[in-house]
């Protein structure tokens, strides 16, 4: 007996233009990644200058480096407790302390993730029930909305504008609550624009957040990059706050640590118990010689992030004076290490600019609008380069600004 043909309407699931079908409708209603799409073409060509992808170029200091390998030699080469080992935990709740004023128990409230991106997931899939609304600022990190998807919770953009230098503004999102809103993202110092939150805007929407009982996801991974008479407060420190945060962060930034995929995440317990069951379920823990290289960081790192903080200001200030001079305006940014220009003056949107740039120049911008639509009209430039190479990459796009105004081929 032979078996009937599969209907014509129904071809076999391993077929490509049954993708739709195959993967969940909240994959597919996720585009892939607007930063990576410029430098999968850049990685083609020659002499490109990136001023793109969002990692320090410093190498990791010595000193990391050194317990990492140290830990290896050790043979610790185990899991840790699905929270991280204790003495990174212990370690992470001192600094926090000392530094922002906010206390966490170490055996309860911390948890080591997988860089700051798996505090992100877990903290979102183990909080948002399908159909929950979650507030965010935009232009934003590219993975915000994708996280709050992937949990099931409906992101609800709120634009933030040049005028204001992207700060946040609490009408707005006050604003945006409805009956089905259940938590206010935040991710400041900001990625793209360098935005910080100043003092009265956070005490204001800390105000909204307990008026209309809501939750805070935090991310806080470039509280260590901030410039000028700027000054980080964690949202948790802020009063009634630390009940409602899910504070994240971790060490990628700050001591230039993106290969060790290393980050944290704290909350109160209570809610990190139910936190900790998707970290254990999806990671189970955190890779231990990375824990231990960190650990290091913590406790013998500081001049370091402070020699790298104050190259990434050096570096800002030669950017953000370059790109006014040249016409494209740019607001001054006091946090993280990114400019944001706006480029209509050129009569080019976001993407026909970063387009040519890359073909004409060989210099990798990200489009603004790939961080949400308030972005359009706007590039993402990157300073975490050598000054020389920033140097460099601002005169060509000098010359190419100058040919977009005057016509020239």
């Amino acid at each position: 007996m032979t078996s009937s043909p599969e209907p014509a309407s129904r071809p076999p699931l391993g077929k490509p233009a049954l993708a739709e079908r195959v993967l969940a409708a909240r994959v597919n209603a996720v585009p892939p990644s607007g930063i990576r799409r410029f430098f999968d073409i850049a990685a083609t060509m020659t002499d490109v200058i990136s001023l793109g992808v969002g990692e320090p170029d410093f190498d990791t200091p010595r000193r990391i480096i050194e317990a990492g390998v140290e830990s290896l030699r050790e043979g610790r080469t185990h899991y840790s407790s699905n929270y991280g080992t204790i003495e990174l935990r212990r370690a992470l709740a001192e600094l926090l302390q000392r530094r922002y004023g906010v206390m966490y128990d170490a055996e309860t409230e911390l948890l080591i993730t997988i860089g700051a991106s798996e505090a992100v997931d877990v903290a979102l899939r183990a909080t948002c029930d399908p159909g929950d609304e979650v507030i965010l600022h935009e232009p934003s990190y590219v993975a915000y909305v994708p996280a709050i998807t992937f949990a099931g919770g409906v992101p609800v953009h709120v634009a933030t504008r040049f005028e204001d230098d992207f700060a946040l503004d609490p009408a707005a999102v006050e604003a945006a609550i409805t009956p089905k809103t259940k938590a206010i993202f935040l991710g400041y110092p900001c990625n793209p624009t360098g935005a910080v939150l100043p003092d009265a805007v956070q005490d204001e929407l800390a105000r909204i957040i307990e008026q209309h009982d809501l939750l805070v996801y935090s991310d806080e991974i470039y509280d260590r990059l901030g410039y000028g008479s700027y000054r980080h407060r964690v949202f948790s420190s802020l009063p009634g706050m630390r009940e409602r945060t899910i504070l994240m962060g971790g060490f990628s930034k700050a001591y230039a640590m993106t290969g060790w995929r290393i980050g944290w995440l704290a909350a109160p317990a209570h809610v990190l118990g139910g936190i900790l069951k998707v970290h254990q379920y999806a990671i189970m823990s955190a890779a231990t010689m990375t824990q231990d290289a960190a650990l290091a960081a913590i406790l013998e790192c500081d001049a370091d992030v402070e020699a790298m903080r104050t190259e990434y200001d050096r570096r800002r200030r030669l950017v953000v004076d370059r790109l006014n001079a040249m016409g494209l305006e740019t607001f001054e940014p006091l946090g993280a290490f990114y400019a944001f220009p706006r480029v209509t003056s050129t009569g080019l949107d976001s993407n026909e600019f970063a387009r040519r740039l890359l073909e004409e120049e060989h210099v990798a911008v990200v489009p603004g609008d790939a961080f949400g639509p308030s972005g359009e009209g706007h590039v993402r430039c990157c300073y975490a380069t050598s000054y020389e190479r920033l140097e460099e990459a601002l005169d060509r796009m000098a010359r190419f600004v100058e040919r977009c105004r005057t016509g020239q081929p």
